[in-house]
């Protein structure tokens, strides 16, 4: 199923009527752990994803669901706390159709954030690292369907997914802060079960520095629609195989909530930069 875009422009239409006269620039998709950046908005404005026309309700743990506008490090800021998921039985439309919508209501710009797995074996637990491309074959595309020319192109170019401005932006703030940001390809898989060691081994001989369920829908979308997209992965757990225990949801969040610290300080900066 394809939404029309007049779908996408109830939507917006509905948000802007929320917002009275505010006009967000970024829209930011944290992920696991930084969901209370959300609550550090100032003079925010708060509007459930239940409220929005045609939107999804995130159904993942800890997600709250709910839109927050205002301002946070000095720019005016659309916060998802709780995105959308695949496995969650959404289509990889679904997935990247909040973001669209806030292309419309006037974000140019998508901050993207998510929890993963760690295959590069030099790196280690806890390590933030710079999205610099994806790699993402699974099933279909979030553009699959019929072209809507109001967000862009039929065959949009995806040479520069993440833009490299961003990315020094973001190397800059590391500097400052004096945090170790590595740099690397996040590689996606749908979910919801981890990879297996067999398919981590795969994903580190194509180029995969990190394995996660996220991200690369929404930043395929936002490519499409002509935003600048900076992304960052936390590296939450060593991938599956690599240490002779199981996986864990539990591991991940408590590497989330002993990282979140450092990883908000990292956006901050970013978006004061910006």
């Amino acid at each position: 199923m394809s939404y029309p875009f007049s779908q996408y422009q109830a939507s917006a239409n509905y948000i802007t009527s929320k917002l009275d006269g505010f006009t967000p620039d970024v829209v930011m998709v944290l992920g696991s752990g930084l969901g209370f950046m959300g609550d550090l908005v100032e003079n925010p404005i708060v509007i459930p994803y239940g409220d929005i026309p045609h939107f999804k309700v995130s159904t993942a743990p800890g997600h709250k669901g709910q839109l927050v506008c205002g301002t946070l490090g000095g720019k005016k800021v659309a916060v998802m706390q709780g995105r959308m998921h695949h496995y969650e039985g959404y289509s990889f439309e679904d997935v990247s159709y909040a973001v669209r919508v806030l292309r419309l209501v006037g974000c140019s710009t998508l901050v993207v954030t998510n929890a993963a797995g760690c295959t590069n074996m030099d790196w280690e637990v806890g390590d933030i690292m710079l999205i610099t491309d994806h790699i993402k074959f699974f099933l279909e595309s979030p553009l699959r369907g019929e072209n809507l020319p109001q967000f862009g192109t039929r065959f949009p170019d995806m040479s520069h997914v993440y833009t490299p401005a961003l990315q020094e932006v973001a190397r800059q703030s590391a500097k400052e802060l004096g945090l170790t940001l590595r740099q690397g390809v996040y590689c996606y898989f749908p979910g919801p079960q981890f990879e297996t060691p067999a398919e981590v081994r795969a994903a580190r001989i194509l180029g995969a520095d990190a394995c996660g369920m996220s991200t690369a829908p929404e930043a395929t979308a936002a490519a499409h629609a002509g935003m600048n997209i900076l992304g960052f992965t936390l590296l939450s757990n060593m991938a599956a195989g690599i240490l002779d225990q199981p996986l864990s949801g539990e591991e991940v969040n408590a590497t989330a909530e002993a990282s979140k610290g450092k990883f908000s300080k990292l956006i901050l900066s970013c978006l004061e930069k910006m």
